[in-house]
């Protein structure tokens, strides 16, 4: 059963002419500001609406929106959006990247708490998730779409970057420092830009479950449930991700 992201929305937003559907929407967070709001609007609307941006915090309520085409009309983005599923990889590159995420962040990054001196000298880091920026299921669209480009640090032509400490951050933790190993703009502006057409167009797109029971039929799952192909492509590429696929 796949998950709303749409429910507990505190802000909808509307093409005027049209007040009867909504358009999509978001659930407030303290960090999110009228600027950061027109910002993301501005990924997912496809005409160049004159706003106003502010630091002021966005407040909850509909937001109504009005066009200056000619048509009168708001488009909405049909951008592509990656499948992320929780990846079960467990290949010996995933390993390298979960280290040198490790060794870089040794913090959460929301949170500021440092893994202690002890359990690092422990290597435990059960507290902690090296995520990665650009999903592992997206490979085939990372390489497609040349985004390999941004990474800096790859070992050899036939090394993808995806599983580059540059593509990671510890979970949740980050330090963007000026070195060869840091986190790179890019992915994170393009992890903002999933985050929106994810999250805030339509009702969003679909959360999936990751957790089969032993016995249960998982192909047949997702074969009848919702983006079936997207959703089979995102197993597969996360799954069979140790791989080389140049």
């Amino acid at each position: 059963m796949a998950t709303d992201r749409s429910l507990g929305r505190d802000v909808h937003f509307y093409d005027s002419s049209s007040p009867d559907k909504v358009l999509g929407g978001l659930m407030l967070t303290p960090s999110i500001t009228e600027r950061v709001f027109l910002f993301a609007l501005g990924i997912l609307i496809c005409i160049d609406t004159p706003l106003r941006p502010t630091d002021e915090p966005l407040q909850p309520g509909k937001y109504d929106i009005k066009s200056n085409s000619p048509q009168g009309r708001i488009f909405i983005t049909n951008e592509w959006c990656v499948t992320r599923i929780l990846s079960q990889s467990v290949s010996s590159r995933d390993e390298v990247f979960r280290q040198r995420v490790r060794e870089r962040d040794r913090k959460c990054v929301i949170t500021g708490v440092a893994n202690p001196d002890r359990h690092i000298a422990w290597n435990d880091w059960s507290s902690y998730h090296a995520a990665h920026i650009f999903p592992l299921s997206g490979e085939e669209w990372f390489i497609r779409n040349n985004y390999f480009r941004w990474i800096t640090n790859r070992e050899g032509t036939h090394d993808t970057g995806i599983n580059s400490c540059q593509n990671g951050l510890l979970m949740l933790s980050h330090i963007h420092e000026n070195n060869e190993n840091c986190v790179r703009d890019e992915l994170l502006r393009w992890h903002f830009r999933q985050a929106v057409l994810a999250n805030m167009r339509g009702a969003g797109e679909p959360v999936f479950e990751t957790d089969f029971p032993p016995g249960s039929d998982m192909v047949g799952e997702i074969r009848n449930g919702p983006d079936a192909i997207k959703r089979m492509e995102a197993q597969l590429f996360a799954r069979l991700g140790g791989l080389s696929l140049v």
